[in-house]
């Protein structure tokens, strides 16, 4: 029920925006629509599981810019974060112990409304600020010999970010790098072999191109 009740005032905000937007532009340009991919990089800041710096990550986005300074749309992004335990001995129960080395994988997939404003619109350089704003399915995996355990679940996921866009030419609509440094928050909640994961902070930053 917690899952439907995310997806579903996810689906209420997605129809809101383009609610406000379709109908002040019943033409959409489409120099305006715009694709961005991201490389990204990030650590985990606050969960204590697999929080080793990860570079297994993409970020996807739609936009639509609604003014020169203002654009929204939606994202998708995925992340894995891997960390080696050596071994140790960890409590199964009261009653039992484990004695093993561990792999603990921490991977996510946020999506959901994305928006960025721009700060200053120059000709090749132009820096912003933005957020990111959903739902997040969570799962933490940890492997130990040929076995495994693992949790998942879903949770709200909010992320403020800060980038510039650079072009190689005055045209920005044709083609444009992009840089950004952000924060992200999930409120998922998972069990692990070695404790509960109760909510999750990040740090990244994303490398990519805007078409």
């Amino acid at each position: 029920m917690k899952t439907i009740s995310i997806i579903k005032k996810l689906a209420i905000a997605v129809c809101g925006v383009f609610a406000f937007v379709l109908p002040s532009h019943a033409q959409l340009n489409p120099d305006n629509i715009h694709l961005t991919i991201d490389w990204q990089a990030n650590t985990p800041s606050s969960s204590g599981f697999a929080d080793a710096l990860g570079g297994w990550g993409m970020n996807f986005e739609a936009t639509y810019e609604i003014t020169p300074s203002f654009s929204t749309g939606a994202f998708v992004n995925f992340h894995t974060n891997h960390d080696y335990v050596e071994r140790g001995t960890f409590p199964l129960s009261s009653t039992e112990m484990l004695t093993t080395d561990q792999l603990r994988s921490a991977y996510q997939v946020p999506f959901g409304l994305t928006s960025s404003y721009n700060l200053y619109n120059g000709a090749y350089i132009t820096p912003y600020v933005g957020s990111k704003i959903g739902a997040v399915f969570a799962r933490n995996t940890t492997y130990f010999g040929a076995n495994g355990v693992y949790d998942d679940s879903w949770g709200f996921y909010m992320s403020p970010e800060i980038g510039v866009k650079i072009s190689p030419s005055s045209n920005f609509n044709h083609f444009a790098f992009h840089i950004a440094a952000y924060y992200s928050y999930m409120t998922n909640h998972t069990s692990t072999l070695s404790g509960d994961v109760d909510g999750q902070s990040n740090i990244g930053f994303r490398v990519g191109v805007i078409f």
